[in-house]
């Protein structure tokens, strides 16, 4: 089948890039962009590409919001994580557990809890140049260097297919001038960061442009780590480099061949012991224990070690005790080629082909002693560790054209995805008899290994779980806009996507025997879209929208014995208005939709905590597709001012509304009782808003400024776990910068923009993910957002 794709790329001399370049409005100093992208003083365009089409954002009725270039450097944006603070409200995004190694991204409360596995897959399509990324794995890569990021909002299952039921995140990046310039830039911060980024532009020759791309981001740990030779927690260190060429040999024919490699190693964030014994239980002594056999007695609580401290509510600085603590490494790379030859000036044939790989190795001890009990002489300190190998090939055919009174898109898409994992969980770390010292385990072991007996050097390893996955996807898409002659205001949008998905897949090992588990998934899927927009005046616009999407079915690793589940399916209806004021200085968008969802995928944890039983850190998951329907329900506001050419404001807001029917916990149920709870959309709150203010002042002869930057984003309080009912704390982040800019160089026209940058300004703290999981045994647990980062940039334009 990849062999039929590649010929039929070649023999039909297909073409196309995976987004167009883009004649975007250019944000100078004086009309800087706000979060959601504003426009220039002139009320000049924003261009997006979500409908496979240049477009007006005013005049494409889908729910978007974009992040220009200047924003991403305004609010000194390096990776998507940094997009967690709320720049876009109903945009979620999160670790993984605690792990920077891998991103949740959610939209409209369409939020993951766990697709950091083999045969799982995301409910937002996250998308690079149009190249779907399969896995969670190596999302928060530096991002090179980025034209904007649209968000669509809704389900997208027409035009982007599977597993975009909330939404797509589409990374826009530059593409080579044909000119000779560049950006080169460079900064240092607190915790020890240092940047460096360099984007080179080529003049073209023989019809040749070529562009290079080079970054590297460096943060200290934020919280140290005791343990001599041991990386703290919430480190990164980035490094990544991409080429492009863009190949014009006739008029009409564009070839954009491109690679880039990456390498992110990085550390969890940590989790810190919120309170203890918050059930007032009685606390075993050490004589109870060990009347018990060494186990706690029933009704009974742990006692705390005394070198443990309950943090409360304040982040800790360095964590009271020392475990080891390697970096995880995220490797991805990958070869795209976007080919794209106009037919005629009305007609564009397109082709988008790409291979790309992500390998990571997950080395997660953030809970240190704050996730187990002690016990006398036992050992803790879960050391999770993953090692996971993923590569994919997709290829993507275009045909987008236009008749009288007619625009059409209409294609074809393969998807080819295999990936394998392997994983263990030995404990660190282990107490002496009375929990006022410990010992750092050896990570190597002598003599048999077991689950009592096992280390973290790979021949110490003893796999809980080893799987691989091999995922095939067939789709076939057309979408149409007819205008009316007689009646050019009204605008009927109608769309579907036939997709045939297919995935096999092994379970080799559980708990450190082997097994032979197998599952396999065949679905066959149509998703229609049907949108009617109405253009009331030029700066008039609205639209209503029914559409649906979807997210595959799978089977769970954490299982014991690879337990399938079925796709979850959403259907939206959507209506919105996209406005202009004031010659147009004033843009207003609403929406406002209500979204059902069957089959919604729910996981139940079950972690045994007791050191004495064998399968002691046996983390067990279980995947249920929720009875009936899940009620999505939301508004979404977006206001951007720009009163005068050296001043803009805005703000965005979204209130989300998510209940999920009460679901069947298979750990509480027995043979003959059935519990049914109620489950949680984590990281969504009902509540978010941000903001923004950019004031420029001209000082100079020249075109130097001096520019001013505050963004702030509010998060009411959200779950952070689908089967615990508790909520984190609300947020209120804010971000800042003042910038000298433009400040002339020479007189070809080179520049120099020095700047002050600051991320959570007023080092608000906030536990983003809480846990009351271990409240009978210890205490809640959570983890903090990161603290007050500041630093000084230089950038030079030429």
């Amino acid at each position: 089948m990849i062999r039929h794709a590649i010929r039929l790329a070649a023999t039909c001399s297909i073409v196309a890039l995976a987004q167009m370049p883009v004649a975007a409005f250019a944000a100078d100093a004086a009309a800087a962009p706000e979060a959601a992208a504003a426009e220039s003083g002139e009320g000049a365009p924003i261009i997006v590409t979500a409908t496979k089409r240049e477009t007006d954002l005013q005049k494409t009725p889908i729910a978007i919001a974009v992040i220009g270039s200047a924003d991403l450097e305004k609010q000194h944006v390096q990776s998507l994580i940094d997009l967690a603070s709320g720049t876009v409200p109903s945009l979620r995004v999160a670790t993984f557990e605690a792990r920077q190694s891998a991103l949740t991204v959610g939209i409209r409360g369409i939020v993951p809890f766990d697709a950091n596995q083999t045969a799982r897959d995301q409910g937002v399509g996250v998308y690079l140049d149009g190249v779907y990324l399969g896995r969670q794995q190596g999302l928060n890569a530096a991002l090179f260097d980025v034209q904007r990021i649209e968000v669509l909002r809704g389900p997208q299952g027409t035009l982007f297919g599977r597993n975009t039921e909330g939404g797509a995140l589409s990374i826009v990046t530059k593409a080579p001038t044909g000119e000779f310039g560049g950006r080169v830039e460079a900064g240092i911060g607190n915790y020890g960061q240092r940047t460096g980024e360099a984007h080179i532009d080529l003049p073209e020759f023989n019809n040749i442009s070529i562009k290079v791309d080079g970054v590297y981001q460096h943060q200290d740990a934020t919280v140290k780590n005791p343990a001599a030779g041991q990386v703290g927690w919430n480190y990164y260190d980035r490094v990544g480099g991409r080429i492009q060429a863009q190949w014009k040999p006739v008029d009409g024919f564009t070839a954009n061949i491109s690679f880039d490699k990456s390498r992110d190693d990085n550390t969890p964030m940590y989790s810190q012991l919120i309170n203890y014994n918050p059930n007032n239980l009685p606390v075993a002594t050490l004589a109870q224990i060990a009347a018990n056999g060494g186990k706690l007695p029933s009704g009974t609580i742990a006692p705390l070690s005394p070198l443990v401290q309950v943090s409360g509510d304040k982040r800790m600085k360095t964590a009271d005790i020392g475990v080891p603590q390697q970096v995880s490494t995220d490797r991805t790379q990958g070869v795209m080629g976007n080919l794209s030859y106009d037919l005629n000036s009305d007609l564009t044939l397109r082709s988008i082909t790409a291979w790309r790989q992500v390998d990571t190795d997950q080395y997660d001890n953030s809970g240190g002693a704050h996730r187990t009990v002690f016990l006398p002489n036992a050992k803790f300190s879960r050391y999770s560790l993953s090692f996971l190998d993923q590569h994919q090939f997709s290829q993507e055919l275009q045909l987008v054209g236009s008749l009288p009174n007619l625009d059409f898109v209409a294609g074809g898409y393969y998807y080819n995805e295999h990936a394998s994992e392997n994983a263990a969980t030995p404990s660190s770390n282990q107490w002496n008899a009375d929990g006022t010292g410990y010992t750092t385990l050896s990570q190597n072991v002598t003599g048999t290994v077991s689950s009592s007996n096992q280390g973290w050097s790979d021949d110490s390893l003893f796999l809980q779980r080893d799987s691989h996955a091999k995922a095939e996807s067939l789709a076939a898409f057309a979408q149409a806009t007819y205008t009316p002659p007689m009646l050019d205001q009204l605008h009927l949008t109608v769309g579907a996507r036939y997709t045939h998905d297919k995935r096999d897949g092994t379970l080799d090992m559980v708990n450190g025997k082997v097994v032979d588990y197998d599952f396999h998934y065949r679905k066959d899927r149509v998703d229609p879209m049907v949108t009617l927009a109405y253009d009331a005046t030029q700066d008039l616009n609205f639209y209503a929208k029914y559409s649906t999407g979807y997210r595959a079915g799978g089977a769970n690793d954490r299982s014991q014995t690879f337990d399938a589940f079925g796709p979850e399916t959403v259907k939206s209806y959507e209506v919105g208005a996209k406005m202009m004021f004031l010659d147009r200085k004033v843009r207003l968008n609403l929406a406002g939709y209500i979204m059902d969802r069957d089959g919604t995928q729910v996981d139940f944890d079950n972690v045994n905590t007791d050191p004495t039983n064998p399968y002691f850190n046996l983390h067990t998951q279980e995947t249920i597709n929720a009875p009936g329907t899940t009620k999505i329900r939301g508004v979404e506001a977006e206001l951007n001012i720009h009163p005068t050419d050296n001043l803009s404001l805005g703000a965005s807001y979204a209130y989300t509304y998510t209940k999920v029917p009460k679901t069947l916990n298979p750990f509480l149920s027995t043979a003959t009782t059935s519990v049914y709870q109620n489950v949680f959309i984590v990281y969504t709150p009902r509540n978010a808003a941000s903001g923004f203010i950019d004031y420029s002042i001209p000082v100079g002869s020249r075109d130097e400024s001096v520019q001013f930057h505050l963004d702030a984003a509010y998060a009411g309080r959200q779950y952070s776990f689908e089967d615990e009912n508790v909520k984190a704390q609300s947020s209120f982040i804010v971000n800042g910068r003042i910038a000298l800019a433009d400040i002339p160089m020479s007189e070809n026209g080179t520049k120099l923009t020095v700047s002050v940058w600051s991320r959570n300004l007023f080092n608000e703290t906030h536990i983003y993910r809480l846990s009351y999981a271990n409240q009978n045994t210890l205490g809640a647990y959570g983890n903090f957002n990161p603290p007050r980062t500041i630093g000084v940039e230089g950038t030079v334009r030429f």
